[in-house]
């Protein structure tokens, strides 16, 4: 039995960036025998197992067969026959393609460390096609590292292009494209995500609603907020309601992100605007934006559309305009005896009358 550490820990490692996570390989070992060792086995569709203390992944060195379409389309052979090698081989990218060796010496078949010298984005063999996840991968991995200099090679944007053309792209099910997504988005430099997959032509198969100016207002959207949320609502500003609805229903996005990108879409216009809004309004959009229960999601709909307009100054406005505004105590109104749609009519009020007062003193 031979350990050996692999993918990102050892690419990162190299990179000289901060090593989040473990994973390991074993080559020459049998499940029963990980069980005897005390290791705890969790993999469904291939052997993997927690080691008993660190409870890192240890996964059995396998080789995979193309069955059938999709990303699950895969049968495998785990047997203790399988060298580290064709472990290695099976992998998407070069640099995610390199062991370490428990005396930290490296194995590296496929010449990673070369193209991460050169900064390079490559896929390690011809079975790159048989995964249509590799694609938004490698769309994940340009977010992160184009901000280093990191391109993909041009042989992969074939593989890339060949892959959409051939209809392997439409097998993607949804929680997987949303999840590469949502991770991009997290990213330096998330717009990189949709470069890659507009040069091999996927973005028009899994997000056809999307066009240049959306991919510019996430790019912008990422130098003022590391939020994947903001992002997310930047990017997709100028999309109908219902275009925003199908996106979301298609990958199964989560609640806040598409709550948060419809009330960017829908009041977008309004916030660019602040600075005509009467103060009836600007109570309006107080309200319909639930400011006064959800502050943080408030900031992030001022974030969001700060990043779209590039400029600060509404922002700054509606923040001064909301802070006037939420010196209303309600406890105090509600104290002085008014019941029922009362204290709502007599809050709404109290508020106006603040904004007015703040408006008025500005002007």
């Amino acid at each position: 039995m031979e350990i050996y550490l692999v993918g990102g820990a050892v690419r990162d490692k190299l990179l000289g960036l901060p090593v989040k996570e473990r994973d390991w390989v074993v080559v020459g070992a049998t499940a029963d025998e990980m069980l005897k060792l005390g290791y705890r086995q969790v993999g469904k569709d291939f052997p993997v197992f927690l080691h008993p203390e660190t409870k890192e992944e240890y996964a059995l060195a396998r080789v995979e067969r193309k069955v059938s379409r999709g990303y699950t389309g895969f049968s495998f052979d785990a047997s203790p026959a399988v060298t580290l090698e064709q472990d290695l081989l099976r992998r998407d990218l070069t640099m995610n393609a390199i062991a370490q060796r428990t005396d930290d010496s490296l194995v590296d078949p496929y010449h990673g460390t070369t193209d991460l010298q050169k900064k390079i984005l490559r896929h390690v063999s011809a079975a790159f096609i048989e995964d249509p996840v590799r694609i938004l991968r490698v769309g994940r991995f340009a977010a992160r590292f184009a901000s280093k200099g990191f391109t993909v090679a041009p042989e992969t944007v074939k593989l890339m292009q060949a892959m959409v053309k051939s209809g392997e792209v439409d097998a993607l099910v949804a929680e997987r494209v949303w999840k590469e997504l949502e991770r991009a988005l997290q990213e330096e430099t998330p717009a990189a995500f949709f470069h890659v997959l507009a040069d091999c032509s996927a973005v028009t198969v899994l997000f056809p609603q999307l066009k240049e100016n959306n991919i510019h207002a996430l790019s912008q959207a990422a130098t003022l907020s590391s939020d994947a949320e903001v992002r997310f609502a930047a990017l997709l500003y100028d999309l109908s309601p219902s275009d925003i609805v199908t996106l979301c229903d298609r990958y199964r996005v989560p609640s806040t992100y598409r709550e948060l990108a419809l009330l960017v879409a829908t009041k977008f216009q309004h916030y660019i605007h602040a600075a005509t809004l009467t103060a009836e309004q600007l109570l309006a959009l107080l309200q319909t934006t639930d400011a006064f229960r959800r502050e943080a999601r408030f900031e992030k709909f001022l974030l969001a559309c700060e990043s779209i307009q590039n400029k600060s100054a509404d922002s700054e406005r509606l923040r001064q305009v909301y802070q006037s505004a939420k010196q209303v105590d309600a406890q105090t109104i509600m104290a002085s005896g008014a019941a029922g749609i009362e204290i709502a009519k007599q809050i709404s009020e109290a508020r106006l009358g603040l904004i007015t007062a703040f408006l008025n003193k500005i002007s």
